[in-house]
Parts: structure tokens; C-alpha cells; sequence
């Protein structure tokens, strides 16, 4: 039994020393084949990446879980540059921007962050434009600092019944991301990746080369997972908390959702909060998905052009 329990310590210990030299070769593959495509600006002594084009009106761009900013460098910012100027954001601990310190997910946080980062870049009172859970992003920003128009895209605004599923259960603790993120990081193929984003995206297809555009090995490693991860398990008590304050909201806004999210549902979020601000507009797409920006864009420029003429912008 003793020679049994060291063969399997050994296999244990080796199978750990292998799951972790796999995670750091996707890390450094990331690092490769994924550079930094915009400009680095120091905020409280964290990194933030941000690609700044274009001009006109000062537009920031926040995106998703498990995203970064090449989520919108894949087609709608060529969009949108000609008619704004586009500071498009990674989000603290995700793509190539910094956590915040201390393991921290607040949305509040991480909307001052980026705030100070626009700030730097002459940006003082921008249209947010936040798809997804950068949506929630934008709104704390939106009720924390000022802002000329907000719009969101498929985004959690109110609290939603129940919990979430079983691979954010794993990861509610330290011990679990200690344990789960490595492994996920290391040997999660491309084949799964490749599912969950048509997931995403369903019932619409995801557009060929998404995800070679955004980087698998980018999305996959340690240090976002953990942070990704971190920051959904904490999201819903965060909108808990911000649900009271949403009729402070005085700026234009501008809701783009389809009524097959199967993601963030209509019914749950952009539909009660729409009948709830009477300066925001909804704009519901029939049968589509979560991913609007990038299966119906025409709908989501058409809503930020609004955004910026009712902020007196165009």
C-alpha cells in the first residue's frame, strides 16, 4: 500500500508539474502570437491597455466576460471611427490590463480605472458604449461619474433569479481558482472554446475568424481566467446594490437587446429597465442572440448615433 500511495503522489505531483508547464506555454504563445495592439496608460500604478482611432466625439468601448478589446477591433471599430473618437478598453485583469489590487472585481472599481485612463487621454465626459458585462461596467460608470450618453448592449442591469452554473460554482473560492483555473488553463481545447462561443452567439453563427481574432491563448491564461471568473461570481450583489440608484440616471440612454439572449434575458434586464428610465430607449431585435455588435452592427451604430445627437454630440 505505501509503494501504491508514492506512485500515485508521484503521479499527482507530475501530472501538476505538466498542467502548469502547459498553462505557461499557452501564456507565452499568447504573448506571441497575440500582442498588444493599442497604447499602455498608467493608472494608480496599473497598466491599462487602450487602442485609441479615429475622430469625432469621444466614444469608449468596454467589453465582456471572457473578452478584451479585440472583441471590438474585429470589424465595429473600422465602423465607427470615421464618425467618433474610439477609446476601446481591456478591462482591468483581462486582455493586457493590470487587476485591480487585491484580487478585487467590482464594477465600480473598474469603471474609476478606465475613467482615469480616458481622462488621461483628453476624454472627460464620453459616450460609454459597454456590451455584455462591460454594459454593467458602463452603467456604474455612468452613476458614479459623468458621462455624455450611455448605451448598452445586451447588458445586466437588474438582478436576475437564480445562480450560476456549475463552472463559476468551482471557482467561488481561492482553493477552487487555485485548483480549476491551472487546469482549465492548460488543457481546455480549442474545440470547447470554439462551442461556447457559438453559445454566445447563438442562434446567430459566430463570424468566421472571431475567435482567431481574439486569442484563444489570450482568453486562456491563469491570470484572466482568474480574474474573469472572479468578477462574474461577484456581479449580481453588485447590481443588487446599484438597482436603487438607477433613477438618478439623467443622461441619454440606449439599449440594443435581442429577444433569443439566452445569455443576459431581455425580460430580466433591458425590457423592465427601459420601462423603468423614461430617458432610455429600447431597441429590441427579434430572434437574435447575444451578440449584436457583431450580427446586426448597422442596429448598435444606429443606437450610438442616436446617443450622441440626443447628448447634443452630432
Amino acid at each position: 500500500m505505501k509503494v501504491l500511495g508514492l506512485a500515485v503522489l508521484i503521479l499527482l505531483v507530475g501530472f501538476a508539474a505538466l498542467t502548469l508547464w502547459r498553462a505557461q506555454a499557452r501564456e507565452a504563445r499568447a504573448l506571441r502570437d497575440t500582442p498588444p495592439t493599442g497604447q499602455f496608460v498608467t493608472v494608480d500604478g496599473l497598466r491599462v491597455h487602450v487602442q485609441v482611432a479615429g475622430t469625432g466625439p469621444d466614444l469608449v468601448l468596454i467589453h465582456g466576460a471572457s473578452g478584451n478589446l479585440r472583441d471590438f477591433s474585429f470589424g465595429l471599430m473600422d465602423r465607427l471611427t470615421p464618425h467618433y473618437r474610439v477609446l476601446a478598453f481591456d478591462r482591468p485583469g483581462l486582455g493586457y490590463s493590470d487587476p485591480l489590487p487585491g484580487g478585487q472585481a467590482s464594477v465600480a472599481a473598474q469603471a474609476d480605472v478606465l475613467r482615469k485612463a480616458a481622462a488621461q487621454l483628453g476624454a472627460t465626459r464620453p459616450i460609454l458604449m459597454g456590451q455584455s458585462f462591460g454594459g454593467t461596467v458602463a452603467l456604474a460608470w455612468a452613476l458614479n461619474h459623468p458621462a455624455a450618453a450611455l448605451v448598452m448592449v445586451s447588458a445586466p442591469s437588474l438582478p436576475w433569479p437564480g445562480g450560476l452554473d456549475i463552472t463559476y460554482k468551482l471557482t467561488e473560492t481561492a482553493f477552487g481558482r487555485a485548483v480549476f483555473v491551472p487546469l482549465a488553463s492548460a488543457w481546455l481545447p480549442e474545440s470547447y472554446i470554439a462551442r461556447s462561443i457559438d453559445a454566445v452567439f447563438a442562434p446567430q453563427p459566430a463570424p468566421a475568424g472571431y475567435l482567431d481574432h481574439l486569442g484563444l491563448d489570450l482568453t486562456l491564461r491563469q491570470g484572466a481566467l482568474s480574474a474573469n471568473v472572479q468578477q462574474i461570481n461577484t456581479l449580481r450583489p453588485q447590481v443588487v446594490v446599484m438597482e436603487p440608484r438607477l433613477p438618478s440616471l439623467a443622461l441619454p440612454i440606449e439599449l440594443v437587446h435581442g429577444d433569443a439572449d439566452t445569455i443576459v434575458p431581455l425580460t430580466i434586464h433591458s425590457l423592465p429597465l427601459s420601462k423603468r428610465l423614461p430617458n432610455a430607449h429600447l431597441t429590441v431585435l427579434p430572434g437574435v442572440g447575444h451578440m449584436p455588435h457583431h450580427t446586426h452592427p448597422e442596429v448598435v451604430l444606429a443606437a450610438i448615433d442616436r446617443a450622441a445627437a440626443r447628448a447634443g454630440l452630432r
